[in-house]
């Protein structure tokens, strides 16, 4: 099986969370719709909460260390990313745009990227297309027709839940159907050393 990885970005700060609940309802869908075509979908989960206080490190001093610098590679080099936020104040939250401030501002150049987001109330659905959307189109990324919002009401009915459940599948789909369309990502390792030898003799 041709192999792809799409990387999920969750920016909950909670521990539970929803939107990490979120981030693994896409995550499982993802990796169906990869069996389904044939692919061999890898999904690991970046979990911002974990690296918050490397990330603070990061803003101020200019340099990725650890946990942090491993999970900036991890989306750097994936052939598509699912990308998670809670909904504050009608946009995403802070330590969400913070993970993205920090990747390589041509990280998500081209590639294929779902937009998720969770909220207490449905009406804080637009912040999808009126905050995260924009930030990725800012970044290049090549975003799926359909992003996915969970209100806390799709935690507690069976209904609701069925729905949240089609949104997933069908966004899920959308993105492995663009990341199959694609050939492999193939990132330069920036720690790489070139033989001085082989420069010379332009090799």
């Amino acid at each position: 099986m041709t192999q792809r990885t799409i990387a999920v970005v969750a920016a909950g700060l909670g521990a539970p969370s929803s939107t990490r609940l979120l981030a693994d309802r896409l995550a499982a869908g993802v990796a169906d719709a990869a069996t389904v075509r044939g692919l061999d979908g890898r999904t690991p989960v970046v979990e911002v909460r974990d690296v918050a206080h490397e990330l603070t490190d990061r803003l101020l001093t200019g340099f990725a260390t650890g946990t942090l610098a491993e999970a900036l590679a991890t989306v750097s080099g994936a052939d598509g990313v699912v990308a998670v936020t809670p909904v504050f104040s009608a946009s995403y939250n802070g330590l969400f745009k913070s993970f993205f401030d920090v990747l390589d501002e041509h990280a998500l150049a081209g590639v294929p990227v779902l937009a998720a987001a969770t909220g207490g109330s449905p009406r804080h659905s637009l912040a999808l297309d009126h905050a995260v959307r924009p930030l990725f189109s800012y970044l290049g990324a090549l975003l799926v027709p359909t992003g996915v919002y969970a209100a806390s009401a799709d935690w507690g009915s069976v209904e609701d839940g069925a729905a949240l459940a089609r949104r997933v599948e069908r966004a899920a789909g959308e993105l492995v159907d663009l990341v199959a369309a694609r050939p492999a990502r193939t990132v330069a390792d920036p720690f790489a050393v070139t033989d001085f030898a082989r420069l010379l003799g332009g090799q």
